[in-house]
């Protein structure tokens, strides 16, 4: 088990959070509107593309050295 709490959307913005879980079901009370899912998953879809290419930049300078190693 793990201990969590849940805040809105919009709570969420702005903020940098390790991990989260966004809940896209029908929600008890109100509505899921497409906005909402945008906030929700942004910032996360940018963080995600952020680290990737920081990693895509670490392995090209990796394939570099190991290029320049051999010659």
């Amino acid at each position: 088990m793990t201990a969590a709490y849940a805040f809105t959307d919009y709570r969420a913005q702005g903020q940098t959070i390790p991990s989260v879980l966004v809940d896209i079901g029908k929600p008890p009370t109100g509505t899921l509107s497409l906005f909402n899912l945008y906030v929700a998953l942004s910032r996360k879809l940018l963080a995600e593309d952020d680290r990737l290419e920081r990693l895509n930049e670490q392995t090209a300078r990796w394939w570099k050295k190991m290029k320049d190693t051999l010659e």
